[in-house]
C-alpha cells in the first residue's frame, strides 16, 4: 500500500499520535493532527524508554532517534531505601526526557514532513473524520472519547487500581531510580522517582512547572493505598499543599527540596482493555486502546511500538482493512505480555504493606522481579554481587569453586519431613485406576518422576470412598486392595529414589463426580453407571448438564468424616510421607467454603466461620489419626474467579483457620469452584495468592500455577513468595525436570543427587554439527 498515499486524521497530539503522524507523513501520506491543548501544555514530566523502543525508532526515523539521544538522560541503577537502609542493583539501563522537550521533537519533526498540526482545536467525532479520511488514528488518551462513542464495538473494560497517585517533580536529577518506602502514622506511602534532565550550569532556573533547573529534574510519583490517602488528609488537599506534604514525608530522600506540580491530582490507575481496537477505519492506539502502570514505565513505550506497528502494517498490506487487522494480531500478544506485568507490579505495590517486614534484601528483591520481567537469572546478569548477597541472605550455600546453589536446591523442613529440594510434583489425575486400585502406570507414572529428582511427588487426589470419586478411572484408598498397591509405589519411591518425599492428597470429589475419562469430554456426566452426587447443597455444578447433588445432612457429614479418618490410617501404614486435604476446585470441602457453593442455612452454612465447620472438622479428624511427626498440608482456591465467590480476604481466614488447627503447609491453587468462572491466566498466575498467604499469616506456602521455569522456582523462592514450588505439566513434559534444571544451572549437590544407573546421562548430550 506504500505505492498510493491516503489521507490520515490523528486524534490526540500525545507521543503516540504525534509518533504516528511523523511516521506516515514520512511514507508519503497526508496527514493532520487535532491536539485541543497548546503545544507547551503537558502533563506528567519525564518519560522513560527501553533501549528496545530506541532500537525500533532508530530503524524507523534516524531524524528522531538522533534528537532524542541529544536529550536522553542515562543510568543503570535502581535504589531501594527500605526502613533507612539503601540498596542499590545496577546494570538495567534506563533513559528518560522530559515530556515537554519530547513533544517538541516530535511537533518538530511532524512540521518538517508536512503534517499539519491543529492545536487548542477540538477534533471532529473520530467516525465523522472517517467519512472524508482513509484512516483516523484514535491517540486521545487514557479518557478516549472515541473509545467511548465506540464503546459498542471496541468493547472496552477499564479496571480501577486500589491506590492514589499523584505525578509531581524535584528540581534536581536523582542518579538513579529510587523507591523509597515511608511507613506513617496513617498506613504505608511509597515514592517512585528518577531523573530526566541533566544538571547543567547552563540550564535556566526552574521557572514554569516541569522546567529543569540547574541541578537537573526528576520525576515523582506519590503512591498509597486508598484508605491511607483518605486517612492522611490527602483528599482534602490541592496541589500546592499536596506537593508540599509529600515533600515532607520523603524529605531524606528529596534532599529538602521542594516538589512541584502541574495540574497535578490525585488519581486512581485504571487498567484499560479492549476487546477490539479498530472499527472501519478508525484504529485505537496507545493509552486509548491499552494501558499499562506506570511503575513499570510503559505507557509511552506502547503509545510508540503501536505507532511503529502501525506504518509498518501499513506499508506492508494492500488496503487499509488488512493493515488494521495485521496491526492488532501482530501488537496484541506483545499488549497483552505488557499488561500481565504491570497488572502484577500494580499490585504488589498495592500489597506493599504485607512486604515491609521482610529483611532488606530480599524486600529489595521481591520489588525488582516484582513483575515477573526481571527473574533470578537475569538479575544475576545484570548484578551478580547484588544477587549473589540474596543468595547468601537466603541460606544458599556456596560450593568450593566459588558458584553458589540455586534457591530451588535448598532443604526446606515440614515437622519432622526435610525434604531436600524445594520442588513439589504437583497431584495431576491420571484417570488410570480400576476399582480405584492403581496399578503399574501409576508405578512407572510416580516412581519416573521420583526418580526424575523432586523433593516431593503427590499423588494425584485419592478418593475416601467410591461415591467420592470424580470419574471411575480415579484412584482410592477405601479398600485394603488399594492400600496394598498404593504401598507397592511408596516402597518403590523410597527403595529407588531415596530422599525423595512421596505426599498422597485426599479428597471427595462432592458434585463433580460420576464424570468421564477427562479425554472423553471433562466434567460431563457418566452416560450410565452414574452413582448418585452429595454436596454442601443442591447445586449442579454445569446447570442443566450435571446431576444435582444431594443436600449432605449430619449423617451423611459423620460418614464422610470417618472416610477421610479410615483413608489416613491407610495413607500411612503405606509409608506416605506427607498427607494433603484437598479444600480446593470445587470439590466436596471446597464446596463446603465457598459462599457460591454453600447456601446451607444450618451451622455449617451463612458467614465464613460456619462455612469452614465442616472443613476443620474433616481435617481435625485426619490430624487425629496421622502421625505426629508427618506434615499435613491442605490445598485450597484462594479465589473463586467469580462475582460474589471468595476473595483474597476470605482465603488469608481460611488459611489462618487451617494453619491454626494444624497445618504445616498452605497450598494455594484456585479457581475450578464454578463452571463459569473467568481465571486470569498468565505465566504464574495464580502465585500472588500464595505470596499474599505467606507475608500475610507467616505460615509455609506451596505455589503453584503456570510455574514452568527453574528460573520462576527461583525468583519466586528468592522474593519471599513461596516456601515451595509445585509443577504440573512441566514434569508431564519431562519427568526429570528437576535433574535437568540442575544440570543447567551446573549443579550437582546434595539437592538434586542423580540416581547411580542415570549418572552418566547427567550432562546434557553433544549436539551435531551444524
Amino acid at each position: 500500500m506504500s505505492a498510493s498515499a491516503i489521507r490520515v486524521a490523528v486524534v490526540g497530539g500525545g507521543p503516540g499520535g504525534l509518533y504516528a503522524a511523523a511516521l506516515l507523513a514520512r511514507r508519503g501520506h497526508t496527514v493532520e493532527v487535532w491536539e485541543r491543548n497548546a503545544p507547551d501544555d503537558t502533563f506528567g514530566f519525564g518519560v522513560v524508554l527501553s533501549d528496545e523502543t530506541l532500537g525500533g525508532i532508530e530503524r524507523a526515523d534516524t531524524v528522531v532517534h538522533a534528537a532524542l539521544g541529544a536529550e536522553f538522560v542515562r543510568w543503570d541503577d535502581v535504589d531501594v531505601v527500605h526502613r533507612g537502609r539503601l540498596l542499590t542493583s545496577g546494570g538495567h539501563g534506563f533513559a528518560a526526557l522530559g515530556r515537554r522537550r519530547l513533544l517538541e521533537i516530535l511537533h518538530e519533526r511532524c512540521a518538517g514532513l508536512g503534517v499539519r498540526l491543529r492545536f487548542r482545536a477540538e477534533a471532529p467525532d473520530a467516525f465523522e473524520l472517517a467519512r472524508s479520511h482513509d484512516l483516523v488514528v484514535a491517540a486521545d488518551g487514557v479518557h478516549s472519547a472515541t473509545r467511548a462513542r465506540g464503546a459498542a464495538h471496541f468493547r472496552p473494560t477499564e479496571t480501577p487500581g486500589r491506590c492514589r497517585y499523584i505525578w509531581l517533580a524535584a528540581d534536581f536529577a536523582f542518579d538513579s531510580f529510587r523507591f523509597e518506602i515511608a511507613e506513617t502514622e496513617h498506613g504505608v506511602m511509597q515514592l517512585h522517582g528518577y531523573p530526566y534532565a541533566r544538571p547543567s550550569s547552563d540550564l535556566p532556573a526552574s521557572g514554569s512547572a516541569g522546567s529543569p533547573g540547574p541541578s537537573g529534574a526528576s520525576t515523582v510519583i506519590v503512591e498509597m493505598r486508598e484508605e491511607v490517602w483518605r486517612a492522611a488528609g490527602l483528599d482534602l488537599c490541592d496541589e500546592d499543599e499536596s506537593a508540599s506534604r509529600c515533600a515532607k514525608t520523603f524529605a531524606e530522600a528529596l534532599r529538602g527540596r521542594p516538589l512541584h506540580g502541574n495540574r497535578s491530582a490525585w488519581t486512581r490507575f485504571r487498567t484499560v482493555v479492549n476487546e477490539h481496537w479498530s472499527h472501519g477505519n478508525v484504529v485505537l492506539l496507545g493509552d486509548a486502546a491499552h494501558t499499562a502502570h506506570f511503575s513499570i514505565g510503559s505507557g509511552t513505550k506502547l503509545a510508540v511500538e503501536d505507532a511503529l506497528a502501525l506504518a509498518e502494517a501499513l506499508d506492508r498490506e494492500p488496503d487499509v482493512p488488512s493493515a488494521l487487522a495485521a496491526y492488532e494480531e501482530e501488537r496484541r500478544p506483545a499488549v497483552a505480555s505488557t499488561q500481565r506485568a504491570a497488572v502484577a507490579s500494580m499490585r504488589w505495590f498495592e500489597d506493599l504493606a504485607g512486604y515491609v517486614d521482610q529483611p532488606a534484601r530480599q524486600f529489595a528483591f521481591n520489588l525488582l522481579t516484582r513483575s515477573r520481567r526481571v527473574t533470578h537469572d537475569n538479575l544475576r546478569l545484570r548484578d551478580e554481587r547484588f544477587t549473589r548477597a540474596v543468595e547468601r541472605d537466603f541460606g544458599c550455600p556456596e560450593n568450593a569453586d566459588g558458584t553458589g546453589t540455586p534457591p530451588m536446591f535448598t532443604p526446606f523442613t515440614l515437622r519432622g519431613l526435610t525434604l531436600r529440594n524445594r520442588v513439589v510434583v504437583s497431584p495431576m489425575d491420571m484417570y488410570s485406576a480400576r476399582e480405584g486400585v492403581p496399578g503399574d502406570f501409576h508405578l512407572v507414572h510416580l516412581g519416573g518422576r521420583a526418580l526424575g529428582g523432586a523433593g516431593l511427588v503427590m499423588t494425584e487426589m485419592v478418593c475416601v470412598s467410591a461415591e467420592g470419586r470424580i470419574t471411575p478411572g480415579c484412584a482410592g484408598l477405601w479398600t485394603a486392595e488399594q492400600a496394598a498397591a498404593w504401598k507397592r509405589i511408596a516402597d518403590f519411591v523410597h527403595a529407588s529414589a531415596p530422599g525423595t518425599a512421596l505426599g498422597v492428597q485426599l479428597g471427595h470429589s462432592g458434585r463433580k463426580g460420576s464424570t468421564r475419562l477427562m479425554w472423553e469430554g471433562m466434567d460431563e456426566p457418566l452416560p450410565d453407571g452414574n452413582w448418585p452426587l452429595v454436596a454442601a447443597s443442591a447445586l449442579p455444578y454445569r446447570p442443566g448438564v450435571s446431576a444435582v447433588p444431594r443436600a449432605l445432612e449430619a449423617a451423611d457429614l459423620a460418614a464422610i468424616r470417618s472416610d477421610f479418618a479410615a483413608a489416613a490410617v491407610r495413607a500411612a501404614e503405606c509409608g506416605f510421607d506427607l498427607l494433603e486435604l484437598h479444600c480446593a476446585h470445587g470439590y466436596l470441602l471446597s464446596g463446603f467454603l465457598s459462599p457460591l457453593t454453600n447456601r446451607r442455612d444450618d451451622a455449617y452454612g451463612g458467614p465464613l466461620e460456619n462455612r469452614l465447620r465442616f472443613p476443620l472438622e474433616v481435617f481435625d479428624a485426619v490430624r487425629e489419626v496421622w502421625p505426629e511427626d508427618r506434615p499435613m498440608t491442605v490445598r485450597l482456591s484462594a479465589t473463586d474467579w467469580a462475582p460474589g465467590g471468595t476473595t483474597p480476604e476470605d482465603a488469608e481466614r481460611i488459611a489462618a483457620a487451617f494453619a491454626a488447627h494444624g497445618a504445616d503447609a498452605v497450598d494455594v491453587s484456585t479457581g475450578q469452584v464454578v463452571a463459569d468462572e473467568a481465571p486470569e491466566y498468565g505465566r504464574s498466575y495464580q502465585t500472588p495468592y500464595a505470596d499474599r498467604i505467606r507475608n500475610a499469616l507467616g505460615v509455609p506456602v506451596i505455589a503453584v500455577g503456570a510455574i514452568s521455569s527453574w528460573d520462576d522456582v527461583n525468583s519466586l523462592l528468592l522474593a519471599g513468595r513461596a516456601d515451595l514450588c509445585a509443577l504440573g505439566r512441566p514434569h508431564l513434559y519431562d519427568p526429570h525436570w528437576t535433574l535437568h534444571a540442575a544440570a543447567e544451572q551446573g549443579y550437582a549437590g546434595p539437592g538434586a543427587p542423580w540416581p547411580a544407573p542415570y549418572r552418566a546421562g547427567s550432562r546434557r548430550p553433544p549436539a551435531g554439527k551444524g
